[in-house]
């Protein structure tokens, strides 16, 4: 038997030794073992505390030493970078910019826990593994300009040959190796680009979907239609002995906001004409969490309220603006870029702008469809151009099926909720031994 404390004597000693090879550390262990190892032999029992074992060990089958290692090896502590603006040596210095702009790049050096090597492996390589988009857009912006490159060329010139000539500042040393990186300014300028360019053209393509989904639905919405003419019907049998109003072929979407007004005999309940229950009880699924809205969704409509096709427009506008310039780019730094330089860049920004391209005629096809669906739609309901309007707009329109459908919504879950109560009551007393509701 062996006490619990030999073992933490062995491993005390074992740490200072040198690492062992298989056959070493077997030999080791044989000849390592404690004086009183062979007491169960002798017929002793073990003492309270002690591990049974057996000295000397049989010899372990073939072990892989360098996965042992790789599993139970401490992990090396990757090496922290220091701020790049500690890599750079100061004494006597030469300040060439201003107060706020030597400020704003030092702030901006600090932050940045990267090696210039990194930055230019990063741009070169069109790599954001290391250097992410949002620090290539503070560098793009912190750039140095022409009056300031000038500046610190001429100084660079004029100290080349002086033996006791006073170093850059920080901040202009910064601004210098930036720009000794190949075409800086161009590069990332289109890299930038790529990576907005499909961000911008997915809200432009959301807006769209949410545009498209609502007007279809409000236009052949079997659902929608069946609301409609509840109104109507309601409508008409209360208008029933008005000569004005009643039995009349139809209404003006804009009174639909206004349904909320009309109040039953009951105190404190509003019902919009009685057309909500009357739309569940059409729904198979009514009183279950399956029943379906009849209706847009009202954030769906507050959204569709909140559109113009003009800014539309101005959007793919822009955008096609952009990747001109984007496009003009490329050219550049293709046109004076080494041979060691030119990829990947040259043919990753050649893909991008053939496949940009194309997504913008296509989003520009998909604006008129969906700008010629909601003319189809307003022509539809027979609504009119407010005055000053050239055409309905999407703010006019919906609108008012927005306050509707936030209204209706709200009677409609209250409905639904009953008839899932009704439902459980019937169930109880079909069932009285059971002596509860069912869950909701």
């Amino acid at each position: 038997a062996m006490p619990l404390k030999y073992f933490g004597d062995c491993y005390k000693s074992a740490r200072k030794r040198p690492f062992l090879n298989q056959d070493q550390l077997y030999t080791w262990a044989a000849v390592s073992q404690p004086p009183h190892s062979m007491e169960h032999f002798e017929g002793r029992a073990p003492l309270p505390g002690h591990l049974k074992t057996l000295w000397p060990p049989p010899r372990p089958p073939d072990v892989n030493f360098e996965e042992f290692v790789e599993l139970f090896s401490k992990t090396a502590v990757k090496e922290k970078k220091k701020p790049l603006s500690d890599t750079i040596t100061k004494s006597k210095v030469v300040k060439l910019l201003n107060n706020k702009r030597s400020q704003a790049v030092g702030i901006l050096m600090s932050s940045l826990h990267l090696d210039m090597k990194d930055i230019q492996h990063a741009i070169l390589n069109l790599d954001n593994t290391v250097v992410d988009l949002e620090t290539l857009q503070a560098l793009y912006e912190n750039r140095a300009q022409q009056d300031e490159m000038e500046k610190i060329d001429k100084h660079i010139k004029s100290s080349k040959d002086k033996d006791n000539a006073k170093p850059l500042d920080k901040p202009e040393q910064f601004l210098f190796q930036l720009h000794q990186i190949p075409n800086f300014s161009g590069r990332v300028f289109c890299i930038l680009f790529q990576s907005t360019f499909s961000e911008w053209l997915s809200s432009i393509l959301r807006k769209l979907d949410i545009l498209q989904r609502v007007c279809t639905t409000l236009q052949s919405g079997q659902c929608v239609m069946q609301v409609l003419g509840l109104v109507l019907a309601f409508g008409n049998f209360m208008n029933g002995g008005n000569r004005t109003r009643g039995q009349a072929d139809g209404f003006n979407l804009d009174i639909l906001p206004k349904l909320k007004d009309v109040k039953s005999s009951v105190s404190d309940t509003t019902r919009a004409l009685g057309p909500v229950p009357y739309s569940l009880w059409l729904e198979e699924d009514a009183g279950r969490e399956t029943c379906l809205y009849p209706l847009p969704e009202p954030q769906d409509l507050f959204q569709a309220s909140q559109m113009k096709f003009e800014d539309f427009q101005k959007d793919l506008t822009r955008l096609k603006k952009d990747l001109r310039a984007c496009n003009t780019e490329v050219e550049k730094v293709c046109k004076v870029s080494s041979e060691d330089h030119l990829q990947p860049f040259k043919d990753k920004m050649e893909e991008f702008l053939s496949q940009a391209k194309s997504d913008l005629e296509i989003q520009e096809t998909q604006l008129s469809d969906t700008h010629k669906l909601f003319l189809e739609l307003t022509v539809f309901y027979q609504v009119k151009a407010k005055m000053g309007e050239k055409e309905v707009s999407p703010h006019t329109f919906f609108s008012v099926w927005h306050d509707f459908s936030s209204d209706f919504k709200d009677l409609w879950k209250k409905e639904n909720k009953m008839i899932l109560q009704e439902s459980c009551l019937k169930l109880v007393l079909q069932n009285p031994k059971s002596g509860h509701l069912p869950a909701s």
